[in-house]
């Protein structure tokens, strides 16, 4: 036999049982998100930033520049190698030259030579030694990690501006939600205010009160709504999203405040800012060029080979009939003696350049440190005001409810309920304020750090 109040127990709790069950399908259905919604993009902080790594057209112009810099490392090769050129000539005399000499104490001259000349010819050189191709190779070298630290730069600012971005969207989004739970909140209180006057248990001022605050809240509200589009349309241009795609973002709060730390006392390496390598190859590129300059008085060395295959004829006619080829080697020197001191004035103006340069280096070391302290006295401003405004969150929920409720039972004023609400509201604000501010700061003392991974 079933035990009679166990089975009526049973009967209540089935239906909460299958509910449950429900309820957890759903949560796993919203975990495993299908990443398009219809035409419309699902994104979350990484897949934004994802896509403006591969899609934005900064990076892709970086990328080409790229390709450029390896076309000229491989152009910079090419003077290494052997160079052939092929040409010809076709000459046709109207009056044969004349030569002249003197035989047995007589002055003559007579004609000499045939009309048509047809000489197609190959030049062939090597270079064997050259100062400015020896140091065009280096600098083509150093040229291409500039053009590949370049792209690494415009990344990690990229990856910093779309990651704060989207922290705005997200403070956006944050506060409509806030909006619509005070409209509500807000609505609720209008409609009791009004009831507690029409059955003459306070006058009209309650609910006027009541109508100017919801009305406030309203106007805050319609006003972030329209923030959106903007902020989209920001994140979307720093993306490189086509116009005509739309999108929306996913996000979890528990996750954000689990990830809002950073190791304050991390110690600050200049190395490892990107502005830092980018200086040492500048420095390196000029260094390249003094030394071109310090022995531009090497000499150049190359050979060369020509063959030559000269047709000759009286008649044009029969031209291409007689042939007499001959050919060539030969090897070629050049010593640069003077210069009317241009080599010296290079030197000197290269090592100031190199000087100028160790004076950006000490301006960047100061700027990253001033960087780097400020995004951390900003961390820690912020975390400390996160940290008091969400007891302050809790605070203003719990008085707000008190005196709501004191309020009903006549003890409170509904000005008492109005100052309670801004509270609220203020402090809800507040919090999120201080969350995506944290969020940011964050974002700014990784960037002083080195620390932003551009990785995909």
């Amino acid at each position: 036999m079933i035990d009679r109040p166990l089975f009526v127990k049973f009967i209540y709790l089935f239906p909460l049982l299958c509910l449950t069950c429900l309820c957890d399908f759903s949560a796993n259905a919203q975990q495993n998100i299908n990443p398009k919604k219809g035409d419309e993009l699902l994104m979350t902080l990484n897949d934004c930033v994802h896509y403006a790594l591969k899609n934005q057209p900064t990076v892709n112009q970086n990328r080409i520049d790229e390709a450029i810099a390896d076309y000229n490392k491989k152009i910079a090769l090419t003077s290494w190698m052997p160079q052939a050129t092929a040409s010809a000539g076709y000459q046709n005399y109207l009056n044969l030259p004349s030569s002249f000499s003197t035989f047995k104490g007589a002055f003559a001259g007579a004609q000499v030579g045939v009309f048509n000349y047809l000489i197609p010819q190959l030049n062939v050189s090597q270079n064997i030694f050259s100062n400015e191709a020896l140091f065009a190779n280096r600098i083509a070298d150093l040229s291409k990690t500039s053009a590949l630290q370049n792209t690494e730069a415009t990344k990690i600012n990229l990856v910093a501006t779309v990651s704060k971005a989207f922290y705005d969207l997200l403070l956006s989004i944050e506060k409509i939600s806030v909006y619509k739970e005070d409209t509500a909140r807000l609505a609720k209180n209008q409609s009791d205010a009004y009831f507690r006057y029409k059955s003459g248990l306070v006058d009209k001022v309650d609910y006027k009160q009541a109508t100017i605050s919801l009305n406030n809240t309203r106007a805050q509200l319609k006003g972030a709504i329209d923030a959106i589009d903007a902020k989209k349309a920001f994140l979307k241009e720093l993306m490189g999203l086509p116009e005509e795609k739309t999108f929306n973002v996913l996000f979890d709060t528990a996750k954000m405040l689990q990830e809002i730390y950073v190791d304050t006392l991390a110690p600050l390496v200049y190395d490892k800012r990107i502005e830092y390598k980018q200086l040492l190859i500048a420095k390196n590129i000029q260094r390249q060029n003094s030394l071109s300059y310090k022995y531009s008085w090497l000499p150049t060395a190359s050979a060369y080979y020509n063959y030559f295959y000269e047709m000759e004829s009286q008649e044009a006619s029969n031209l291409l009939k007689n042939a007499f080829p001959y050919s060539l080697f030969g090897l070629q020197m050049s010593i640069p003696i003077f210069s009317g001191l241009k080599r010296t004035d290079n030197i000197r103006k290269s090592k100031l350049m190199e000087d100028r340069i160790d004076m950006d280096f000490l301006n960047l070391q100061l700027t990253i440190t001033t960087q780097y302290q400020q995004a951390l006295a900003d961390y820690k401003s912020n975390l400390y005001f996160l940290n008091s405004q969400r007891e302050n969150e809790e605070l203003a929920k719990e008085v707000y409810e008190i005196v709501k409720l004191q309020y009903r039972e006549g003890v409170k004023t509904y000005l008492d309920v109005i100052v309670a609400e801004t509270d609220l509201q203020t402090s809800e604000i507040n919090y999120l304020n201080a969350l995506f501010q944290l969020l940011e700061s964050k974002v700014n003392v990784e960037l002083a750090l080195g620390n932003i991974s551009t990785a995909i």
